[in-house]
């Protein structure tokens, strides 16, 4: 963690004071975009929970509840945010696919997601528009490296020729900057906590995450072309402020429990902010 001043604990290391949980729903690709079937089976399924937040040793921990439901939620700030530096350390089990939403909705469903997606396939430190556009700002793609019993022990590079999701060449160019794949495996600590630094800025922000003191990726997201994009809707649509969020991932069937492990949990801790 940075010594800087004019950081504030937005936990207090023992409660939710100052968060809620949402439900995960579905929500438009995009602004105005065609909504989801809200009388649908699957819609009425993910309304039903929240999640399961609680504070263990110190640290925010998220899981699907019930364990292995496949439906996740979403853990809110209450407080709004425009402009700020973000701290928060992470500790994600294997697979568990997260994220830190920014600028969020009320929803906690749409806003810039900080991608943490701890699983196959996965990317962190990149950007990803959730609920305002779908566009993936990466240039890296991570699976895991199993002992001689099976077991998950570490990070590696995926071959591209094996990915669930093709790291295509107009992901990485969403980037301003991109740190290489190689560079995020020299920092990342397996089964430990890493600590993620954001910085957002501007009416449509300016993002820069570093971790372990890396950077890792910064976008302009009022440059960002995309198809479904529009810069001008999404800050119509999330106003100068909005939440932070954390998030438990639902399990599609394409990845099923790949994507989220029944007991799989994140750990948050030390979340502070530095409002500019």
């Amino acid at each position: 963690m940075t010594n800087g001043e004019g950081f504030r604990p937005l936990f207090d290391g023992h409660t939710l004071t100052g968060w809620h949980a949402v439900p995960r729903l579905p929500v438009p690709r995009y602004p105005g975009g065609p909504s989801p079937d809200i009388d649908g089976v699957a819609y009425g399924k993910a309304a039903a929970t929240s999640g399961k937040w609680t504070v263990e040793d110190g640290a925010i921990a998220g899981r699907q509840d019930p364990p292995g439901c496949g439906y996740g939620g979403y853990l809110v700030s209450d407080g709004l945010y425009g402009d700020f530096e973000l701290e928060v350390e992470a500790r994600p089990d294997w697979p568990a696919d997260t994220g830190i939403l920014v600028r969020a909705s009320a929803l906690g469903s749409q806003g810039f997601q900080i991608l943490l997606d701890h699983r196959r396939s996965g990317n962190i430190g990149g950007l990803y528009g959730n609920g305002i556009g779908g566009f993936h700002g990466i240039a890296f793609t991570l699976d895991a490296v199993y002992d001689e019993l099976g077991r998950p022990a570490g990070l590696r590079l995926e071959d591209p020729a094996a990915s669930i999701e093709p790291l295509t060449p107009d992901k990485p160019a969403l980037l301003d900057y991109a740190a290489s794949g190689e560079a995020f495996l020299s920092i990342w600590k397996w089964d430990d906590w890493n600590t993620f630094r954001i910085r957002v800025e501007g009416a449509s922000p300016r993002i820069t995450v570093h971790v372990n003191g890396l950077k890792i990726a910064e976008m302009d997201t009022a440059a960002v072309q995309h198809p479904s994009y529009d810069a001008a809707a999404v800050r119509g649509l999330l106003g100068a402020k909005g939440h932070i969020a954390f998030e438990i991932h639902d399990n599609d069937p394409g990845m099923g429990a790949a994507r989220w492990a029944p007991n799989a949990a994140c750990r948050w801790r030390g979340i502070r902010i530095r409002e500019l």
